[in-house]
This record gives C-alpha cells, sequence and structure tokens, in this order.
C-alpha cells in the first residue's frame, strides 16, 4: 500500500468517525461500502470483470424501450462533452453499463479502466461512485477523483442521474465519466446540469411512449419542470404520472388509477396553494412585527422558533433580511 493509499483510507476512516455520514452523500456512501459492502478502500484493482455476450444481451431486453428513447440523449450529451475526454454511460438499476458512447481514440484507457458496456459499478462491487450511488441514494451525484471510496478510481470523475420508468420506479442511471485531471469544479456543474437535462428528456421519451393514446398534461410547479407530466385518458381520468409528477403533486396509488379527474387534482392544488399563500402572509406579517427577529416573529405567532424556521423553508421565505435571536 503507497502512501496515497494511506492518506486516502485515513481521511474515510476520520471522517467517518466524526460523523460525516450524516451531513454528505460522499460520506454516507463511504459508510455504506465500508459497512454494509465490507469493501477496503486500499484493495488493489481486480482483473476487470464483464458480462458475456449473451448476458449483456439479456439484460438488454427489458430496457429495450429505454434504449431507444435514450439514443438521442445520449448522442446530444456525448457530442457535448465528448470531445474533452468524456464517455457517456446508460446503466441498468443494478449498475450494469449496457449502452455506451466515447471517442474511438479513449477507448483503450476506459476499457482498461471498466467504463465499459457489462462492467459491474453498484455500489456494492466498486465502493462510491457516479453510477452506484446515484443508484443507491434515488438522486443525481457527483462523485469527484478522490470522492470514491477505492483509492484505485481516485482519478476517475464521474457524474450520474438516475432515470425512472413510467411508474416512477428506478429503472437506469446515465453517467459521463472522465480520467481528466485538469476537469474544473464549472465545468462538472455544466456536465452534471446536462446529465440531468438528459435524464429528464429520457423520461419524459418512455412516459410517453408508455401512453400513446393518452392526452399528457404539463402539472403546474414552481420550477416549471417539464418532466413533471400527467396522463389522461378521454374522460379526463388520471391514468399516470412520472416520478416527479408523483412527487410534486404528492399523488398516491389511488389518484392514479383511472377513476380521479384531472380536474379534481388542479382544484385540490389551487386550495393548497391558497392556503400557502395565507399562510406565507400571517408569516410576513408577524416578522414585519418584529421587525425581522425570528425568535420574536415566533411568540407572537404562538410557535417554537424551530417550527417557524420548519415554516420559511417550506413557504419558501429565506432569512436574508431576518434577525436571528
Amino acid at each position: 500500500m503507497d502512501r496515497s493509499d494511506e492518506l486516502h483510507a485515513r481521511h474515510i476512516r476520520d471522517t467517518l468517525a466524526a460523523g460525516g455520514a450524516v451531513r454528505s452523500v460522499v460520506a454516507a456512501s463511504w459508510h455504506r461500502s465500508q459497512e454494509l459492502h465490507k469493501l477496503d478502500p486500499t484493495a488493489p484493482r481486480p482483473p476487470v470483470w464483464r458480462l458475456t455476450d449473451e448476458e449483456i444481451t439479456l439484460a438488454r431486453q427489458p430496457l429495450e424501450p429505454l434504449i431507444a428513447c435514450a439514443i438521442s440523449a445520449m448522442d446530444r450529451l456525448h457530442a457535448a462533452v465528448g470531445g474533452v475526454g468524456c464517455c457517456v454511460l446508460l446503466a441498468d438499476r443494478n449498475g450494469v453499463p449496457l449502452e455506451r458512447r466515447g471517442a474511438a481514440g479513449d477507448d483503450a484507457t476506459f476499457s482498461q479502466w471498466g467504463l465499459w458496456i457489462g462492467t459491474q459499478w453498484s455500489e456494492g462491487s466498486q465502493g462510491t461512485n457516479g453510477i452506484g450511488t446515484a443508484i443507491a441514494e434515488q438522486r443525481p451525484v457527483t462523485i469527484h477523483r478522490d470522492q470514491h471510496f477505492f483509492s484505485r478510481n481516485a482519478l476517475l470523475s464521474c457524474t450520474s442521474s438516475p432515470i425512472h420508468d413510467a411508474d416512477g420506479q428506478l429503472a437506469a442511471v446515465i453517467d459521463v465519466s472522465s480520467c481528466r485531471a485538469d476537469l474544473t469544479e464549472g465545468f462538472l456543474t455544466l456536465i452534471a446540469q446536462s446529465v440531468i437535462d438528459a435524464a429528464r428528456r429520457i423520461e419524459c421519451d418512455l412516459f410517453r411512449r408508455a401512453f400513446p393514446g393518452s392526452r399528457i398534461v404539463l402539472a403546474p410547479s414552481p420550477e416549471g419542470r417539464a418532466d413533471a407530466l400527467v396522463a389522461v385518458d378521454g374522460h379526463d381520468l388520471i391514468v399516470g404520472a412520472t416520478r416527479a409528477a408523483r412527487q410534486l403533486l404528492e399523488l398516491s396509488a389511488a389518484d392514479i388509477n383511472g377513476r380521479t379527474p384531472i380536474g379534481d387534482l388542479i382544484a385540490r392544488e389551487r386550495e393548497a396553494d391558497d392556503l400557502a399563500a395565507g399562510e406565507r402572509a400571517v408569516v410576513q406579517r408577524a416578522l414585519a412585527r418584529a421587525h425581522g427577529n425570528v425568535s420574536h416573529a415566533a411568540e407572537f405567532l404562538g410557535i417554537s422558533r424551530a417550527t417557524l424556521h420548519r415554516k420559511l423553508n417550506k413557504l419558501g421565505l429565506h432569512e436574508q433580511r431576518m434577525v436571528h435571536a
């Protein structure tokens, strides 16, 4: 074990000992890698193991509709990042890439690193990494260089985003990975947004494909999210919703059963908006009366300071001009 491996392992141990696992996505993944999967961050790189051609064919079969929807998004993503030493991977929910885009001149390097079709990239096999951690966390992640659990992967930068099927279940992960040492934080941020946008486009295309005879309605959202889609039948009854719409509108299984009118949903959302607007006005008046002092405003409202802080976050009232006491 060389000096850098030892320092990397010590940094992981020290971070976890200090309780970092409850504050950081990366540290939480380190904890799973060490405690759940019993991995050693200094373990040497084993020979690259890949699925056989027959196994890859079998693994692709249930994902063929998703892969068909992902082709154009992967092509656009690779056109944007492939020229700077990045490859694009589409992995299944087990963390195995089944579709790939990369420059021919970089193929030998990426193959050596295992960034190839049929290689296992779950957290259980590779520790903290873009694909595996996005699966475990069910959200977009960027794992940059020594944020990887294994020191042997510390030259990689991986940005991944989960893709959900028409039922809102995890189906795949799209990833952009690079071995370049000169990727700046700003460029990584641009890659991350591009990966998230690609995942959302794939989800929307997959959703529309799943409901070809339905009318697709864009759910209202403060962010104007294009992936918050609801499918309704000819009677305007809800028959489907994307994961984003389910979360945004707090849709239950009972709401997506072909018996709930879309009008009822819109009315419910308007009522919720009206309630939120009323509550926001009450809180803003209390803050004005307290001259921005959060503690005094909480007293006026008859609630605790902690409860008021939660309301401020929920209502989007940031404390930029507030006095903390």
